[in-house]
């Protein structure tokens, strides 16, 4: 099995004739990626790099000067948007009111499914940026710790500061990748791509199995083998949320150009701040339960949050929790500790009583945060009870059994 990570690096000491070389290669490579994709939505959403390439590789290089490779990179960068967006619309299916009732007077929703046909314009590259190939655009200069990039000006040589980069340059374990080449104000970054071979890992060789459940109230609780409980509050990242809430509908409500460019630096701030919560949260996860772990997770692909019954003041923090960026984290974190995450049905885990396998909504408050058993008494907060019931799932996935799921209809008899 092969992990793929990022590797973030600050550029250091960039001359203005090199930084004028960056600017001028990323703003031609952003043409390209925005021509190229308005001719992929033109043209059905042909995705074959093969197809593009024939179409249009010539006239990218005439039209914007684009080097060989940064041409073909390019053309593989719109293809991964439009697969991205493509994953992206399938889990996210369109949701609609039938405009009928079911036996309880509730409303009858449907859903349908949704491809790149939803799409009303091309996917638009407005950041500038380059990526470059290893070999061909970048490479390494051991014997001066410097990056080499090309340009349309030529290579650039540029220093570096990255925490742990040693580490990567092990031949025999980490093979680099592409590189891109990103400006946030007046600093220069790189994304390096490094891939490393792992052996397989098999969930029956696992020594723990742990059951967590993503919420708001509680962003993980966590319920392992040996019916050891922990709980991460999310209060402190909803009190943030909702800081940043209120001071966007201020600027939202002045309406001036400078509101909105303080508007963009707020969502991209948010944005950094929650990734670094859920890198810290999942590190401390991999840390804690150690190697050779299952963590057991909800599958929460077509999930939607019941926002109709929450006030309209919470459904913002309700719907907008990065929920899969978790995952992401914690999946690949854990491949590079000899762990695995596996995926479980969500449905019941939250309504199951852990003790006697009883299955009733009803005996969930959600207010209270508390599960309280109608048949037989057994009493847990409702967070905790989830990640008792996925934690279950997770040790029958590991003893072999394919689709672990709850049954209604076997808890009632």
């Amino acid at each position: 099995m092969e992990q793929s990570i990022t590797i973030k690096a600050k550029l250091l000491n960039i001359d203005n004739e090199t930084a004028q070389a960056f600017v001028q290669s990323m703003e031609k490579y952003k043409d390209a990626c925005n021509f190229i994709s308005q001719y992929v939505f033109d043209n059905n959403f042909e995705l074959s790099q093969s197809k593009l390439n024939k179409a249009l590789y010539h006239e990218i290089r005439d039209q914007f000067g684009l080097k060989s490779q940064m041409a073909q990179s390019a053309i593989r960068n719109v293809i991964a948007r439009y697969k991205t967006v493509r994953t992206q619309l399938s889990q996210k299916p369109y949701r609609f009111d039938t405009g009928k009732k079911d036996s309880k007077g509730h409303a009858i929703w449907s859903q349908i499914p949704r491809d790149l046909d939803w799409l009303w314009k091309p996917i638009e590259f407005k950041r500038p940026q380059l990526d470059l190939q290893r070999g061909r655009d970048w490479s390494y200069l051991s014997s001066a710790q410097q990056l080499s990039l090309n340009t349309l000006q030529g290579r650039k040589k540029v220093s570096f500061v990255c925490k742990g980069f040693d580490q990567y340059l092990d031949a025999d374990k980490w093979k680099f990748g592409s590189i891109k080449l990103l400006q946030s104000k007046q600093n220069w970054y790189v994304h390096i791509s490094a891939t490393t071979s792992l052996p397989e890992y098999s969930p029956e060789e696992a020594e723990h199995v742990v059951g967590i459940d993503r919420g708001l109230h509680f962003l993980a609780a966590c319920y392992d083998e040996a019916g050891k409980t922990l709980l991460y509050s999310g209060e402190k990242v909803l009190r943030t949320r909702r800081k940043y809430k209120k001071l966007r509908a201020e600027l939202q409500s002045k309406g001036t150009k400078s509101a909105k460019r303080r508007l963009k630096q707020i969502g991209q701030r948010e944005n950094r701040w929650m990734s670094d919560v859920n890198h810290c949260l999942t590190k401390t996860l991999i840390d804690h339960y150690g190697a050779n772990t299952v963590f057991a997770l909800e599958d929460l692909t077509d999930v939607r949050f019941a926002t109709e019954q929450t006030a309209k003041d919470k459904r913002y923090e309700m719907v907008s929790w990065a929920f899969y960026q978790f995952e992401q984290f914690l999946t690949y974190k854990a491949n590079l500790n000899s762990s695995i995450v596996v995926k479980v049905p969500a449905k019941y885990t939250s309504q199951r009583c852990p003790k006697c396998g009883r299955i009733h909504k009803e005996n969930r408050d959600h207010k209270q945060h508390l599960y309280v058993c109608d048949r037989c008494g057994y009493k847990s907060n409702d967070d905790r009870l989830g990640a008792m019931n996925i934690q279950l799932l997770g040790t029958l996935y590991r003893s072999g059994e394919e689709a672990p799921q709850f049954n209604k209809q076997a808890s009632a008899e």
